[in-house]
């Protein structure tokens, strides 16, 4: 829902045009309203531009208190709002509206931070409170609503979207720190690819008084260091918890004044969100699924199954691989990151579709995965968690650290020798080594001498698990939950999460109910042996949902939503396109990568065989991404 920017003034009164330029830039995100607010020593500017779910008829923002000395701008949804609003009112709170956006306002008024204590949902939001000289704001839990900030001599941004804070006034320039880490998909949870943006990292609220910008997290994935054979409940009491906080995580995101919808694959996490969702609508829903022309990856015909079996209302997208050159470079631009396959120009092309028939707000399954430990990197160190406890697995764990690393780790070590040693400690799966040692020795060849001269010496992954405190985050915890922990503060608010603006840049809302913050803290105490009982990955999950989805669905192995490779063979648009980029002059601009060594990788192309055509997709994807965005933003 929404877009939000914010300018604070450091100097001089809020420029209003830049203000307004702004929240044009995020009208594709909210584009049935817009207004902004600047208060009247021309100190703060605020800015809203609305995708209207709920309360239509009187939820414009920004939004006042009572007494007009706090303002308020939305991006998200906030989730069992009418009983905090009544709650609320008790305490003599007086509302103006029927949008749940509004308790925050009155949340803060009595709770100041403690606020967010009080929130549920995905959301980032900031206040201005005109009594204190201070503008508060916060982003959700696990960081599906984007939040980036930055500081210069004359202001200080806030703005759902990057592109927004270069529209109100702020030069734009790579952040060749970032870059670096980007390049090794090591990227800190609170880094943009520009110089100077920042991202406020999930879970944690900013503060700017009197100029000084202040961040504090006020929540935390937080997994626990008990012994799994202390842990008291039973695998069916585990069952029955997940079944009943994730039915009502469903629930609470079916509300809306618009009609709801379900994005759907063929697998559990989708299946099973679409189940639950079916139960708490009186009239079928739609399920809306990618249809790749790609055997090999067309689910189309589980997901119609799945849809049958929920009574939904089956509308399959059709994406053929000339759409994604269609969409590949918008994709990227509104996206503002860095893509590695096709997905991204699909996810693109389903929202557009999703709006097209007249939707707003669909409901997906990301964040199941994180929950039940379910990704193929973390299935090792899952599947040997019944393994005996205490001491001696940790010695084990210790003691293969100390160990001679084998020839993949050896690789790995070239680049990044903590990566090396980590991989040996929490048993990377060995076709993961071998991948990312595969990427490592050609990005090593394709990085400018520039590049590789300033960066020489320095280990992004080290650099990357600088930002944790790891007595308290990390140590003591079972080995998938680390893997876990390390995946949910890069790779997957930075990219998966990422998606978010790829559904908003056509006004679809993607809720998420397997991140409900009530959901996950249940869930992650739950022992990773139980999690994949008998060797079968997302086994509670499974048992959980089992009432809800077909039994092939039940019974079914996991399969990664993703987009088929390109065919970069000439004559094929994707291929046309990618070379396009990478022999331009805009690429040549792009200050990371040796041009000359990046034109012989695309001479050899041709005469490569089809599989080692497929596996140069993410290093090509990766680079047309700088050259799109170098030129987008005239970087």
């Amino acid at each position: 829902m929404c877009g939000i920017v914010a300018i604070y003034s450091q100097r001089r009164r809020v420029n209003t045009e830049l203000l307004g330029d702004a929240v044009e830039r995020l009208r594709p995100r909210g584009p049935d309203d817009a207004g902004v607010w600047v208060d009247a020593a021309g100190r703060i500017g605020l800015g809203h531009a609305r995708l209207s779910i709920i309360d239509a008829a009187t939820g414009a923002q920004p939004m006042a208190n009572e007494d007009d000395t706090l303002r308020l701008i939305v991006n998200g949804e906030f989730y069992d709002f009418e009983r905090i609003r009544d709650d609320l009112e008790k305490l003599g709170h007086r509302f103006s509206t029927l949008s749940d956006s509004e308790i925050a306002l009155h949340l803060y008024e009595q709770y100041g931070p403690d606020c967010l204590e009080h929130l549920r949902g995905e959301f980032a939001f900031a206040i201005w409170d005109n009594a204190r000289g201070e503008l508060f704001a916060a982003r959700d839990r696990f960081g599906i609503k984007p939040l980036f900030y930055a500081v210069d001599a004359d202001n200080i941004y806030l703005a759902s979207e990057v592109k927004a804070i270069f529209a109100a006034g702020l030069r734009p320039s790579w952040d060749h720190e970032s870059v670096f880490q980007h390049l090794y998909f090591s990227v800190d949870q609170d880094r943009s690819l520009f110089r100077g943006v920042r991202q406020v990292p999930p879970g944690h609220f900013l503060r700017i008084r009197d100029g000084e910008v202040t961040i504090k997290p006020y929540w935390d994935v937080d997994y626990p260091r008990v012994p799994a054979e202390d842990f008291a409940l039973s695998s069916g009491d585990c069952v029955e918890g997940v079944r009943e906080l994730l039915s009502e995580a469903v629930r609470l995101r079916m509300r809306a004044d618009v009609p709801v919808g379900c994005y759907l694959s063929g697998g559990v996490d989708s299946s099973s969100v679409l189940g639950l969702a079916a139960t708490f609508s009186s009239t079928p829903l739609t399920a809306f699924t990618i249809a790749f022309d790609h055997d090999d990856f067309n689910e189309t015909e589980s997901a119609r199954l799945t849809a049958g079996f929920a009574g939904a209302d089956y509308h399959p997208v059709p994406v053929k691989a000339a759409d994604f050159a269609e969409d590949f470079e918008e994709a990227v631009w509104r996206g503002e990151m860095i893509h590695y396959n096709a997905h991204g120009a699909a996810r693109f092309r389903l929202s557009r579709n999703v709006r097209d028939a007249g939707y707003k707000v669909v409901l997906a399954g990301e964040g199941a995965d994180e929950l039940f430990a379910g990704y193929d990197f973390s299935s090792q160190a899952v599947l040997s968690a019944g393994s005996p406890g205490g001491i001696a697995k940790w010695a084990r764990i210790a003691l293969r650290m100390l160990l001679p690393k084998n020839r993949l780790q050896r690789d790995i070590a070239r680049t990044s020798p903590w990566l090396a040693r980590l991989s040996q400690g929490l048993a990377f799966p060995p076709h993961l080594l071998e991948y990312v040692a595969g990427k490592f020795d050609l990005l090593g060849g394709i990085i400018s001498p520039d590049i590789a001269r300033r960066f020489d010496g320095r280990d992004p992954y080290r650099e990357f698990f600088r930002q944790f405190d790891y007595r308290s985050t990390l140590l003591g915890r079972e080995p998938a939950k680390q893997i876990l922990y390390l995946w949910m503060k890069s790779v997957f608010v930075n990219y998966v999460l990422a998606a978010e603006r790829l559904d908003m840049a056509h006004a679809v809302e993607v809720r998420l109910p397997f991140l409900d913050h009530k959901l996950f803290e249940f869930a992650r105490s739950i022992p990773v042996q139980m999690l994949a009982e008998n060797g079968r990955l997302k086994h509670l999950l499974r048992e959980a949902v089992k009432p809800y989805v077909r039994p092939e669905v039940y019974n079914g192995l996991k399969q990664p939503f993703i987009a088929p490779p390109t065919d970069l063979v000439p004559g094929n648009p994707m291929f046309d396109l990618l070379q396009d980029h990478l022999r331009s002059d805009s690429f040549a601009a792009v200050p990371f990568f040796d041009r000359p060594a990046v034109i012989r990788l695309l001479d050899e192309l041709a005469e490569m065989d089809a599989s080692r055509r497929a596996s140069m997709d993410p290093v090509l994807f990766m680079m047309a991404s700088y050259a799109i965005l170098h030129e987008k933003y005239r970087l």
